[in-house]
């Protein structure tokens, strides 16, 4: 917590979607003010459906508003329940609702993007919102962050949390530019009402569907009102790399062509899907320089094969709080202890969503075989234990303050 004789810190936040936002929550906890600095002029999550696992849920839990995020969120009783794209076999399940708080201390949950940023800016101050506030460029002057905003406003802070996405302002400004490389891969997503969608999509359940070159996703979101879907085909000469892009149903279903006729079904009764590219971007070294980082996918995109894209920028913001407040007297200090604190555990979780689609995408054959019988045996559950019961206070008190 800030002390009293500790001049508080001015703290700008660029992006109010779930990281930036989990942020802000987070410092108010703490005593420390900020401004969130977002360019739309309403508070609003673009996409679909997420899923929050017990690392995330336990953040939340913390900010005081698991409960009002519940009654949105859909509370998952199977998880990883791989299917085999030909005929939906089932190739392996867990069962959640039996082992998850067990484990964990919390259960899992799908939601809708928008239905748990509304549950997030509950924790956060009205007043520390500035929407319609698009940040145009980032400059020092004495070492000090400069903002400059599109409609001419300049704001000096003394740390800057760049929690802006994928084509980050603040991100260019501070790390070496890179160009991102193909993947090859673009992900098609859509929601489909619950009226539409059939029993088996209903079911408060994650189910993979995999095949050759292809896999899709789907599970309940906004209290069950929807069944969200996400998949992954070859990008072709899709390289647009948005979340307002979209292509048609007709587009999306000749990807499926001669899947099992339930998930054809399904995906006819989408809704207008979004498509886009997924891009591949090397691990960061560092994020920060001087009083400046960042953090969620300005920091560290990642591919969504592991459900961990919202949770680690969560994470990324409980750990942000800590040592800026440990340190508040030094944020250069504490943004490198920030850095040294998270950057191995996202490197690790974007290398190995990286190499999820090779074994999700095999063709049929021996390899795909000794797959499905190794998926038969496992317990993503007990084997992922490393992310689920990650503890942000703990893992920075791993790495302390140095006087």
């Amino acid at each position: 917590m800030v002390g009293s004789t500790t001049r508080t810190p001015r703290i700008a936040i660029l992006g109010g979607g779930i990281g930036g936002l989990v942020a802000a929550a987070f410092l108010h906890r703490a005593g420390l003010p900020s401004t969130v600095y977002e360019q739309a002029p309403k508070l609003r999550e673009v996409g679909a459906g997420l899923v929050v696992a017990p690392n995330a849920a336990r953040l939340l839990r913390q900010l005081g508003v698991l409960e009002t995020f519940v009654k949105r969120a859909v509370q998952l009783d199977v998880g990883w329940e791989f299917r085999r794209w030909q005929d939906g076999t089932v190739l392996s399940a867990e069962d959640l609702a039996a082992s998850c708080e067990r484990l964990y201390g919390e259960q899992t949950y799908t939601a809708h993007r928008a239905d748990l940023l509304d549950a997030i800016k509950n924790a956060v101050p009205e007043t520390a919102f500035r929407l319609g506030k698009r940040c145009v460029e980032l400059t020092f002057r004495a070492e000090c962050p400069v903002l400059r905003f599109d409609d001419g406003e300049v704001v000096e802070a003394d740390i800057v949390i760049g929690a802006d996405g994928i084509h980050s302002i603040v991100r260019n400004a501070i790390a070496r530019p890179t160009q991102p490389t193909y993947s090859g891969i673009c992900a098609f997503r859509a929601l489909v009402p619950a009226d539409r969608a059939p029993a088996f999509a209903r079911r408060h359940a994650q189910s993979l569907w995999i095949g050759p070159e292809h896999h899709l996703v789907h599970y309940p979101v906004s209290a069950g009102e929807y069944v969200n879907l996400v998949a992954f085909a070859p990008a072709g000469d899709i390289t647009v790399e948005s979340w307002s892009a979209t292509a048609t149903v007709e587009e999306f279903l000749t990807e499926f062509d001669g899947w099992d006729p339930r998930l054809v079904d399904l995906i006819r009764a989408a809704d207008t899907p979004g498509r886009w590219a997924l891009l591949d971007r090397a691990p960061l070294d560092r994020w920060s320089s001087g009083p400046v980082t960042l953090l969620g996918d300005a920091a560290h995109p990642m591919f969504p094969f592991f459900g961990q894209g919202a949770a680690q920028a969560m994470e990324d913001a409980a750990v942000l709080a800590r040592c800026i407040a440990d340190d508040v007297s030094d944020p250069v200090r504490a943004l490198q202890r920030y850095d040294a604190v998270r950057i191995p555990r996202t490197t690790r979780i974007q290398e190995i969503s990286h190499a999820r689609s090779h074994v999700n995408h095999l063709p049929d054959g021996l390899e795909q075989e000794v797959r499905d019988r190794d998926f038969a045996g496992a317990d993503p559950l007990v084997a992922n234990g490393w992310i689920y019961e990650y503890d942000p206070d703990i893992a920075a008190a791993s790495v302390p303050v140095r006087v």
